[in-house]
């Protein structure tokens, strides 16, 4: 019936056995409180009774509002579908990898991590699955598909991953995955101190080797004294980069990032603290929505900014996508992504073949066409400078071993 779909499956259930299948408006129905108490929906349990009113909306269809005393408590003002695995970002490359014998377990996305369970989306809703003594928790990362049993709540296995944004964190010398199954990176900076073309590099060379596409993000666009300067200098950091300036408090913010989050698509928002990130999360979550991000402030001497995300979570946003918040990070060491350095320094990697030497460094050699392009204007001497530096970098950080020949290869 039509009023049923009106509540989310939990209320639902509760009300569904008392109700009389009458939705004309205006018509009043008393349930037991304590029915909907029990579903924690209600947190006044000294009344009798919970009065429903049926009311249509805009649309002609009849809306629900639940009162107690008089008091208006609830309100649901969309009708609950329940999602599909392909609302849910599944697609051909997870399916081909289930086994004939694992028909029975139900696929999973990870929304949230805890310390030894995880939550999950699926079909039947949120499910909380309890894992294993011996199972780690760092094998798993939010945006991940797995395969778990419905009735015993257990996980079965983790699905390979699409793609997949991993970070050496400081003092660590292990990859961390940061989000899986991302198909947007957005990479947020303000348009003042906090834009800053080596680290936003380093972002984009994290993107570039997990297979996710980067998109810039430049806020605080008010505060810009020449934001085409800012809007010039972002899109010059890699070839084919989409740029796009937002208001992330502004309802706007979500219709200029609509190409990016249809349904199904998972988009995860990095950058350093301050820069709007967790505003940016509330605007494309949309209003009254449960899962809200805690906004802070930044320092006005240095543009930096408290960090108001601690943990990753997946939220469901509107146009029917997915988006993943990742806690604020100052320091980004680059580890293991040699095919996204060469995809964001494209026009270097290609000009060396022309080099007169196989070896050259770019640096002193004659005959190099990397120097020969700096000299002429067509690459700034500060990108080359910061090529070879991220260079260095992933090389040192990089765990290496010995092959059969005393090769020194990359794990």
């Amino acid at each position: 019936m039509r009023f049923r779909r009106r509540f989310n499956p939990d209320t639902a259930a509760f009300v569904s056995s008392a109700w009389d299948g009458s939705d004309q408006p205006g018509h009043r129905h008393d349930l037991p409180i304590h029915w909907v108490c029990r579903a924690g929906l209600c947190p006044d349990r000294s009344s009798r009774s919970l009065r429903i009113r049926c009311e249509p909306d805009a649309a002609g269809w009849p809306g629900v509002s639940c009162h107690v005393m008089g008091r208006s408590v609830i309100k649901h003002p969309t009708a609950f579908q329940p999602l599909s695995l392909a609302c849910l970002g599944w697609s051909h490359f997870f399916e081909d990898q289930r086994e004939s014998h694992e028909a029975d377990f139900a696929p999973m996305r990870i929304a949230a991590i805890h310390r030894s369970r995880l939550t999950a989306l699926s079909q039947a809703g949120t499910v909380e699955l309890t894992l294993a003594v011996h199972a780690n928790t760092s094998d798993f990362t939010v945006g991940d598909w797995i395969l778990a049993d419905l009735r015993t709540q257990t996980l079965h296995r983790r699905l390979s991953r699409r793609t997949v944004m991993e970070r050496r964190t400081e003092g660590s010398r292990t990859l961390q995955a940061a989000a899986a199954n991302v198909d947007t990176l957005f990479i947020v900076t303000s348009c003042n101190a906090d834009f800053n073309s080596a680290r936003l590099e380093r972002y984009l060379a994290l993107a570039n080797q997990g297979g996710t596409t980067p998109v810039i993000l430049l806020t605080k666009a008010d505060t810009a004294a020449d934001l085409g300067a800012y809007q010039r200098q972002a899109s010059r950091l890699q070839r084919g980069l989409d740029v796009v300036t937002v208001n992330p408090r502004l309802p706007t913010a979500a219709d200029m990032l609509a190409p990016w989050c249809g349904v199904g698509r998972t988009v995860a928002l990095v950058g350093s603290s301050g820069v709007g990130k967790s505003t940016l999360v509330n605007t494309l979550v949309g209003p009254g929505q449960a899962v809200a991000q805690q906004t802070g402030g930044i320092r006005e001497h240095d543009a930096k900014g408290r960090h108001t995300t601690t943990s990753r979570s997946l939220h469901a946003i509107a146009g029917g996508g997915w988006v993943i918040d990742t806690p604020g990070m100052r320091t980004l060491h680059v580890s293991g992504a040699a095919e996204g350095i060469d995809t964001l320094f494209a026009e270097i990697v290609e000009l060396a073949p022309l080099c007169r030497y196989r070896d050259c460094t770019h640096a002193h050699e004659p005959g190099c066409a990397v120097q020969a392009a700096v000299t002429g204007g067509k690459i700034e001497p500060e990108r080359l400078i910061r090529w070879r530096k991220l260079l260095d970098e992933n090389r040192d950080n990089t765990p290496t071993s010995v092959g059969p020949r005393g090769r020194r290869t990359c794990r």
